[in-house]
């Protein structure tokens, strides 16, 4: 059972991604301004979309995991962790890399990436606890803790560039005079959500793969106790 739904994750994230490739690199239009190097956008956009849901889930996974005290919610949050952290990583990296072509420098401290980049180190600091000598049951109440302040970082991330002045970072979905740079062609939009959708498929493939290895890890342990006990 597990190893099919698995699979089948596997493979509509696979698919997904491949149709959002397509769309994002052939079928939307090069900007005027920027040329071929603003479809990184998709990508960047994406991994942020998913970098933001894995965090939710370990915000409200730790709640769950504080409350109920199930090892499972404490594993789900920290895999969860794990790949909100990595697709924070690709946000860190395809964001200078757009940039670069935009603003004419590879890091400007504007609110969204200062504010992406603490966010990438709370959640550094998230796993450094994880790894810390000591009970499992301690360590996963401070993690569990660190992991619902951390969350609140991810919607001033969202709202940095409404909150603060800039001229950098533009406003994607909307428009009007407010709104600086809103707004995308339909066929960007079209590549944009699918993108967001093969991101999503890929962050539930990832969630799923990492529980069913820590259930692995988590039997492997058990066997070597039983093992350790008849010796």
């Amino acid at each position: 059972m597990g190893t099919t739904t698995e699979r089948t994750l596997g493979i509509l994230a696979l698919i997904s991604m491949i149709a959002a490739l397509y769309l994002g690199l052939i079928y939307a239009p090069v900007e005027s301004k920027m040329g071929i190097v603003q479809k990184i956008f998709y990508v960047h956009v994406g991994s942020a979309w998913s970098a933001f849901f894995a965090f939710f889930i370990v915000f409200v996974f730790s709640v769950a995991f504080l409350i109920s005290k199930k090892q499972t919610h404490d594993h789900i949050a920290n895999i969860s962790a794990e790949v909100g952290f990595l697709f924070t990583t690709m946000v860190l990296i395809t964001g200078p890399i757009w940039g670069r072509s935009s603003w004419n420098a590879w890091w400007s401290w504007e609110p969204r990436l200062t504010t992406t980049l603490i966010l990438w180190f709370i959640f550094l600091g998230y796993f450094m606890i994880r790894r810390m000598d000591g009970l499992w049951e301690k360590k996963a109440r401070l993690a569990a803790v660190f992991g619902i302040i951390g969350f609140i970082d991810v919607p001033i991330v969202f709202m940095s560039i409404r909150w603060w002045e800039t001229k950098q970072h533009p406003i994607v979905f909307g428009s009007g005079p407010s709104q600086k740079g809103g707004g995308v062609e339909p066929e960007m939009l079209v590549a944009l959500l699918a993108m967001l959708l093969a991101f999503t498929l890929l962050y539930f493939f990832m969630l799923y793969r990492g529980i069913v290895i820590a259930k692995l890890q988590q039997e492997t342990n058990r066997l070597k106790e039983a093992l350790r006990e008849l010796a």
